[in-house]
């Protein structure tokens, strides 16, 4: 087969050509059509408990994302000349198209009792700009009376005042958020200007859209550097402006490629597929690296250019398909996970890794069989280099120094072993944006004002009709959310009960002294007073109870605080909930948009582990096609599995948390440093029939032809990793950080450790099974008989 495909590719090289033009355009089109991510997508299965739960509570009260916050602190906000412009603010804020309503201190209620109509009625307490400041005194008296906004509107101890602004749900959706967000912030930043006030921006749609929008812009970041990054080393190895011209054409199409099945499929870029595109281009220049050293190494021996490019086709071509199946396994791994974006980032990744090896298989061959052969200089790098010198010291280490590279893997394993128990499993919902960011700093001021933004929702089913106006219940609940006070994470809950204070306070007047629950007696006279349900109509019941009144809502919101925490509060609460609401008569569920995270991170985590056991086990598989002997498959996993050890090691001692965005390196990192042990490992086999079994120099020999492959290959896949160092999101940063130091540590095992165990282990490790034709058979080229 490998004959019939070299034969084709160097023989039907123009019609080749022209299939991957026609290909790579229709590709290029379809690219265009891709498009950010901006709503959030569930993680959880649909017939997980919590899952199931939240969305019964959106269905019966709404999204619990979709408030933007503006804070402002301002020692002089009840200034006559600076309210009115807050109110000019509001106003201009609420005719914003997808601002459906804002809660703001210019445009606050007040339950007013109506004896002749007997009912209550809201009184907007600014009906109009104040003309005076007496006026606004006035004003500004009536709101310190009212006990239900302070701490949720404003803070009087820091003179700190919030406005909620509630975003259309179908807009939030879509790409149009990115206008709505940019109008109310621009519409925000020209009042900031004006009055010289600073104001803070937070809340989930706030920090989705900014984060997509960063997405957007490191995407197209990385692609450049990773591009340039390539190009240097290229050129740094080969010495030749072909060799990096070349593999950069088979570099922009890979790309063109990821970004055109992402399309087809129907994908969007996430936080995840956004480090496609870069990522591509460093795999394709690891295979573009191999094969062109495979070409100037065959050349540089025989100096017969069509000889040499058949040997790459059939040598590299069948070792290169392994390397990339073990890599593309690495992500394919993901798709086990039942995670919708971890199954696009894990499929689009694995298929666009395999296209990247038929691409630069079939074209780095053909471009180069229009050129003329390589010149000395061009494969001077073989035998005078750097690399070479690295790899004679190698040489030298693995014939005499094989005890102390054992001591230092030892050294090494123990190392991991401490580091890994330190390791610790932590996240938060805004965990990746980093510390410096204007997104976290304003979030610190939501959290010192107001005690945080992230919803936790407690819904209480009373299992009958009109349960929560019981006065039992109200007082339960009341109960509840004095418990709630304790916990210095949670802001003021918001519920029924305090509507129903807010409604004492005004049947009697408007006395601050009566804002609590009324008695029995007080709530029959209160009773012909309250509100309605209007189901087809907006009203303050609607946002706290259902249609019958059988269940309610407590609301808090909660400071950005870590999965442990969040674990630690949710299990504190549960034998506080159901000291004071019977189980056997209520049924009370803590719920939101924290909770959901909490349980979302715990499944991802629990999955990922999952993905990286399969991915060992089927990369295993794949090395038993290739060497047919479990003894061999044992060390050639070793030096690939003791850098996951050390990364783990590095964690812990970094204080870098395991959670979804740093236990994805694992696995990935496995796939692509296993690469070097399949090109290492299969020249020794060859070695061994040219030798006559002579082991030692049979390993020597594979080293000194395989190292330059593994010297550039690590080189680059180190430094193109790397590059994510520069991202702002804190597990990209981990993501590019942890993945080069796996594989550079994984470099050094494979030049290392895995020829000293040969060596070492001759005659247990080299059996006949090893020796026998495999599976697949990556090393038959009769061409070199």
């Amino acid at each position: 087969m490998w004959n019939f495909l070299t034969n084709a590719i160097l023989r039907k090289r123009i019609p080749i050509l022209s299939v991957i033009l026609v290909l790579t355009l229709f590709m290029g089109y379809m690219a265009t059509k891709v498009r950010l991510q901006y709503e959030s997508s569930s993680v959880l299965p649909d017939k997980d408990p919590t899952n199931r739960v939240y969305k019964n509570f959106i269905r019966q009260f709404g999204q619990d994302g979709t408030i933007m916050f503006i804070g402002i602190r301002d020692t002089s906000f009840f200034q006559v000349r600076h309210f009115n412009r807050i109110y000019d603010l509001t106003d201009s804020l609420r005719n914003i198209k997808g601002v459906s309503e804002i809660v703001s201190i210019t445009r606050l209620y007040n339950l007013v009792k109506n004896d002749s109509l007997r009912k209550f009625e809201f009184i907007p307490i600014t009906p109009h700009k104040p003309a005076s400041q007496a006026e606004l005194d006035s004003i500004r008296g009536v709101i310190h009376s009212l006990p239900f906004y302070r701490g949720f509107i404003y803070n009087p101890e820091t003179s700190a005042y919030l406005m909620a602004l509630t975003l259309d749900k179908k807009l939030v959706q879509s790409k149009d958020r990115v206008r709505l967000i940019r109008e109310i912030q621009s519409t925000v930043d020209r009042f900031s200007a004006q009055t010289g006030t600073e104001v803070h921006y937070s809340g989930l749609p706030y920090i989705r859209t900014l984060i997509a929008k960063k997405l957007e812009r490191e995407l197209i970041m990385f692609v450049i550097l990773a591009l340039l990054v390539s190009a240097f080393f290229l050129f740094i190895f080969f010495r030749s402006t072909k060799a990096v011209i070349f593999p950069m054409v088979i570099m922009i199409m890979s790309v063109i490629w990821a970004l055109g099945m992402m399309a087809l499929f129907g994908y969007r870029i996430t936080m995840l597929t956004s480090i496609i595109p870069p990522l591509v281009i460093v795999i394709a220049v690891e295979n573009c690296i191999f094969i062109l050293n495979k070409y100037h190494y065959e050349y540089s021996h025989h100096h017969n250019q069509a000889k040499a490019l058949s040997r790459v086709i059939h040598r590299i071509g069948v070792a290169n398909l392994l390397t990339n199946a073990a890599t593309a396994t690495g992500f394919a791994a993901f798709t086990i996970t039942s995670n919708k974006l971890l199954v696009e980032f894990g499929l689009i990744a694995a298929i666009s890794i395999m296209v990247i090896y038929a691409l630069s298989l079939t074209l780095v061959p053909i471009f180069f069989s229009f050129l003329p052969p390589p010149k000395g200089k061009y494969t001077r790098h073989i035998e005078a280099s750097l690399a070479k010198s690295l790899i004679d010291k190698a040489v030298y280490w693995v014939q005499h120094y094989r005890n102390p590279i054992y001591l230092a893997m030892g050294i090494l394993i123990l190392i991991g072993i401490i580091g890994a128990f330190r390791l610790r499993t932590t996240g938060t919902i805004v965990d990746d944006i980093s510390k410096r960011d204007p997104i976290y700093k304003d979030l610190l001021f939501f959290e010192k004002h107001f005690k945080g933004i992230m919803p936790l929702e407690i819904t209480v089913d009373t299992k009958k009709k009109k349960g929560v106006m019981n006065l039992g219940t109200l007082n339960k609940i009341d109960r509840l959310q004095d418990s709630l006070a304790t916990y210095p994470e949670l802001s003021k809950p918001l519920s029924i009960v305090e509507v129903i204070k807010s409604a004492k306070q005004a049947f009697y007047a408007g006395d601050p002294a009566y804002y609590a629950l009324p008695n029995s007696n007080e709530l029959a006279f209160m009773a012909d007073y309250i509100p309605t349900f209007k189901a087809n109509k907006r009203t303050i019941l609607n946002n706290f109870l259902d249609t019958t009144y059988r269940v309610t809502r407590v609301s808090v919101q909660m400071a950005n605080v870590g999965t442990p925490k969040i674990d630690s509060i949710q299990k504190s609460l549960r034998p506080k909930i159901d000291s004071v609401f019977d189980p056997a008569r209520y049924e009370v569920t803590i719920t939101g948009s924290s909770v959901v995270f909490l349980k979302e991170t715990n499944f991802l985590i629990r999955n990922l582990w999952e993905s990286i056991a399969l991915a060992v086990v089927v990369i295993a598989l794949l090395l038993a096609f290739l060497f047919t002997s479990w003894r061999m498959i044992l060390i050639s996993l070793i030096p690939n599995l003791i850098p996951q050890l050390m990364t783990g090691a590095l964690m812990g001692f970094a204080g870098i948390p395991i959670k979804p965005s740093t236990i994805l390196i694992f696995s990935i990192a496995l796939g692509i440093s296993v690469d070097n042990s399949i090109q290492f490992l299969s020249r020794y086999r060859l070695q061994l029939r040219h030798t006559g079994h002579n082991i030692p120099e049979s390993v020597i020999s594979a080293l000194k032809e395989t190292g330059y492959s593994m010297i550039y290959s690590s080189t680059v896949l180190f430094f193109g990793f790397g590059i994510f160092v520069l991202s702002t999101f804190g597990g990209t940063q981990a993501l590019g950080f942890l993945i080069s130091f796996t594989l550079l540590v994984a470099g050094l095992l494979n030049m290392f450790v895995l020829p000293s165990m040969l060596l070492t282990l001759d005659k247990w490790s080299t059996t006949r099974a090893f020796e026998r034709p495999p599976i697949v058979n990556i090393d038959d080229d009769p061409s070199e008989e």
